[in-house]
């Protein structure tokens, strides 16, 4: 597998600047992992002894016309880019770090060095590149055991190793979720005891391995972990909040955290969006504030839905989630998420389809897809109607979008229109002739056509 792949060209080419320049060069790091995990990768890391920044100029030189090179001076590295082809390049380094900062103190050092520094075993390995290494493994701490036996651990003391870089936990812990790996029992201690440490990552970073958490293939693999190690509590409390089971008469209620987490899997096997993801993990993250003990209902989380959709924004904002289009997508599909679920417990009419596609507009679809995944009980007829049910759903906001056109409409009267034929100035009335048409339409009183608006409007309110 490995000599297959250095006879690419630019593995060739590497090796013939590295004899060159008489710099020892190794392949390393997540390509390297990929490699032998025989999976996809672009990026191609590549650490020399030596200066990385010369390396890559003259790599960048040999490539020709369309590469282009980017120098990092301050961490010492460089980028060159080539079409779809990404290369890595950094000067083998030791690294010390001081208590308030992930950011090292560097100093140039040997391969050795550069491995020891490393986060993971698995991250740790190395494949020569010089003509006297050429296709050689260094693997120091057994890694590729470790990628055998699906391992994830530290090359030196974990605890000196997540002390040091904090965001090396979540990292951890993104690889279990992307890979499915375990966590080696002495480096998932390590996390735990050293867990308020995350408080010194920005925000910015944590939110990458989020993203990546979510999405992996099994994203509940990530935020049991993350819950395990108590994170979770320090990243997201919200989530947090929603574990556990509270009995009262001998009456309990789910747990909302494994539920969450059973709808977050649920709808990874659907879709690849992220933003949906997002909405799937805060779903119902309203329920913690909203339990509720009645004597004649027995627990409850009424309004769950409304509350966590208030939620989001100040979630969002502290998170450094994006404040725009996904912020206001993930609070609405955590507004409507109760929303096809009653309507496919009852009676489904036109009027409640009517509104329920214009309150979704472009989104019904996603929101679908969540309502099904929300659907997580252990009572396979119970499912199977649930299911059925939204089939009926499905089908309605199918024929009444075709029928009516409601998705995204707009009132077929504008409020300009209003003011000059009633000779009225902007005012509340405006408001409320444009509300009572579009109730009107979504009522199915009328149909979303102009001349039917403007008759309504004309016989409900007089033009003085």
């Amino acid at each position: 597998m490995i000599q297959q792949e250095l006879n690419k060209p630019i593995f060739r080419l590497l090796g013939e600047v590295a004899d060159q320049m008489q710099m020892p060069c190794f392949l390393i790091g997540g390509y390297v992992r990929d490699l032998l995990l025989e999976r996809q990768t672009k990026d191609i890391d590549v650490v020399v002894k030596g200066s990385g920044v010369l390396f890559a100029e003259q790599v960048a030189k040999r490539l020709g016309k369309g590469a282009s090179l980017a120098v990092f001076k301050t961490f010492g590295t460089a980028q060159v880019k080539k079409g779809d082809l990404e290369l890595e390049f950094v000067g083998a380094r030791k690294e010390s770090y001081n208590l308030n900062s992930r950011n090292p103190q560097v100093e140039e050092g040997t391969i050795e060095d550069d491995q020891n520094r490393r986060d993971f075993t698995i991250n740790a390995l190395a494949i020569g590149l010089n003509s006297e290494t050429w296709g050689t493994l260094s693997d120091p701490f057994d890694g590729r055991r470790d990628l055998e036996n699906k391992v994830i651990r530290t090359p030196l003391d974990p605890n000196i190793t997540f002390s040091d870089d904090p965001l090396r936990m979540l990292r951890a812990i993104r690889f279990a979720s992307q890979l499915g790996f375990f966590i080696e029992t002495k480096t998932f201690a390590a996390i735990t005891a050293n867990k308020e440490r995350i408080n010194i990552i920005t925000k910015e970073r944590i939110l990458t391995e989020l993203n990546k958490i979510m999405l992996s293939p099994k994203p509940s693999i990530g935020f049991l972990l993350l819950e395990k190690s108590g994170l979770l509590e320090l990243i997201l409390p919200e989530l947090n909040a929603l574990k556990g089971i509270e009995q009262k008469n001998g009456f309990g209620h789910k747990d909302n955290f494994v539920h969450t987490l059973k709808v977050l899997d649920k709808i990874a096997t659907q879709t690849d969006d992220l933003w949906l993801r997002w909405a799937a993990l805060l779903h119902d993250v309203g329920k913690a504030r909203t339990k509720q003990w009645l004597d004649k209902q027995g627990w409850t989380f009424r309004n769950h839905d409304f509350v966590g959709a208030k939620m989001i924004p100040h979630i969002f904002r502290r998170m450094k989630l994006p404040m725009g289009e996904p912020m206001k997508f993930v609070r609405k599909m955590v507004e409507l998420h109760m929303r096809p679920i009653v309507l496919s417990e009852d009676v489904v009419t036109d009027s409640a389809v009517r509104r329920l596609l214009f309150d979704a507009g472009n989104d019904i679809d996603s929101l679908m897809l969540l309502c099904e995944a929300d659907i997580t009980s252990s009572n396979k007829e119970k499912v199977e109607r649930f299911l059925n049910n939204f089939q009926t759903v499905r089908q309605k906001l199918k024929t009444i979008e075709e029928k009516d056109r409601i998705r995204n409409f707009q009132p077929p009267i504008s409020g300009e229109e209003i003011m000059q034929i009633f000779s009225l100035p902007p005012c509340a009335l405006v408001g409320e002739i444009k509300m009572a048409i579009k109730d009107a339409i979504l009522d199915g009183k009328i149909p979303n056509e102009r001349d039917a608006a403007y008759d309504f409007m004309m016989q409900n309110f007089k033009k003085e």
